[in-house]
């Protein structure tokens, strides 16, 4: 077999092949001799028709069938015996196929770039580190009671915290507008789920007032309409509640799933779904610095075949997590390409640190990543077990495990500076 190879582009190949007519015909010959014996033709029993016979019957089909499986083979060959690397099926572009003549074929097909990591020792990192505290739990707790605010009737004005429930009817120039009325409306003052102007109009009034309000609608509001208009909000106070906070007892504990253990296994919970929270957090964000800084330190080209590949995964993706199903749903492309060529570079990057350090998948870490997905849900080990059952939903979390073993490698041979935060400041947790 005679090959030659042209270099067109960086990473882009022609290879012109030329396999023996010899070859072709005693693939051809062999098969149709296989052929001979199972096959059924009128006059003769079955395995008993002549090769000539055969031929005649099943040659051109024959033929077409063994040049198909040759352009495949005979290209394998090729870039075996050239040690290239495709990155993506070739376009063959047949030139010769005729029996009893050499085939020939042009391959165009791109190759893996040629990997040359910098050395680990000279990239300089920062890993962040954190802790959840007592405070922190505390600061926790004292969220969840707030969630569970009760709220209880009041002869006095309404003051900031409180709920207002109100009927209102509004107006713009004296006209009523769509949506300016409501009937048993509750609104918390100072939550900023209405309008502020009008939460902080019923700052003062009392269960059984009717006062009325003036709110200035927002330059960018919604309903551009009214976006910056004068309304004038007549509303009638039906009731004014102030808030209280539930007490840290058995109850509250109850409302969380704690049934045993009281408030101590009720901080224990919290606080070990707060340190998840938090590992997530932090190995996300240290992930996401050592791939930036890999990123940066090694320029690399990437193949448009896998390129164009992650784009559409990306698309699809997507349109996944959007519940579309149409194509021309899809988003742009040009917004994901750049992206999609970071993706893609950063797993060349990853897989030849792979290759070059021998990094085979801890099943430890795989497990362990798995129970950490599953953990949050209320019936873990019936998910996980759903997990362990499909083998592509498996191969994502390897995969997930395998980089962060990666990661791990590299903040071990990296110049690493740690850099001490809080749950608070990781979180962007508001006590």
């Amino acid at each position: 077999m005679q090959v030659s190879v042209e270099s067109i582009s960086k990473l882009e190949r022609r290879m012109q092949v030329q396999v023996p007519a010899e070859r072709v015909s005693k693939e051809i010959a062999a098969r149709l001799k296989k052929l001979s014996r199972t096959a059924r033709l009128n006059g003769f029993r079955p395995g008993k028709a002549p090769l000539t016979v055969i031929r005649q019957q099943f040659g051109v089909q024959v033929h077409r069938e063994v040049i198909g499986e040759l352009l495949q083979s005979s290209f394998a060959e090729a870039v075996t015996e050239r040690q290239l690397s495709p990155a993506g099926s070739p376009r063959i572009e047949p030139q010769s196929i005729d029996e009893g003549q050499d085939l020939k074929y042009v391959a165009t097909f791109e190759v893996f770039p040629e990997v040359a990591l910098q050395p680990m020792e000279a990239l300089e990192l920062e890993r962040v580190t954190a802790e959840v505290t007592e405070s922190d739990v505390d600061a926790m707790i004292e969220r969840l009671r707030k969630q569970q605010l009760k709220f209880s009737p009041v002869e006095r004005p309404a003051a900031a915290g409180d709920k207002v429930t109100i009927d209102f009817s509004g107006t713009v120039d004296g006209a009523e507008f769509t949506g300016g009325k409501g009937a048993n409306v509750a609104i918390v003052v100072g939550e900023g789920r209405m309008l502020p102007q009008l939460e902080q109009g019923l700052v003062g009034a009392a269960a059984g007032e009717h006062r009325g309000i003036d709110v200035t609608f927002p330059a960018d509001y919604r309903a551009t309409e009214l976006a910056g208009k004068l309304a004038v909000f007549g509303t009638e106070i039906k009731t004014v509640e102030e808030p209280a906070l539930p007490e840290l007892d058995e109850e509250f504990c109850k409302s969380f799933g704690v049934t045993e253990g009281g408030v101590p296994k009720l901080r224990e919970d919290v606080a070990a779904n707060m340190r998840r929270e938090l590992e997530q957090n932090l190995r996300n964000r240290n992930k996401t610095a050592v791939m930036e800084k890999l990123y940066r330190a090694n320029p690399i080209d990437v193949p448009n075949a896998l390129l164009e590949s992650q784009i559409r995964d990306m698309q699809i993706e997507a349109m996944r997590r959007a519940g579309a199903k149409d194509v021309s749903q899809a988003p742009p492309r040009e917004p994901l390409v750049e992206p999609a060529r970071r993706r893609v570079a950063l797993g060349l990057l990853f897989n030849d640190v792979i290759r070059r350090e021998k990094l085979v998948l801890d099943p430890k870490r795989a497990d362990e990543r798995l129970d950490e997905m599953v953990g949050a849900y209320g019936d873990a080990a019936a998910l996980k077990r759903a997990y362990q059952q499909n083998a592509e939903a498996m191969r994502q979390v390897e995969s997930l495990a395998l980089e962060d073993q990666v990661v791990d490698w590299i903040l071990a041979h990296a110049k690493v500076r740690e850099t001490v935060s809080t749950f608070k400041e990781l979180m962007n947790f508001e006590g």
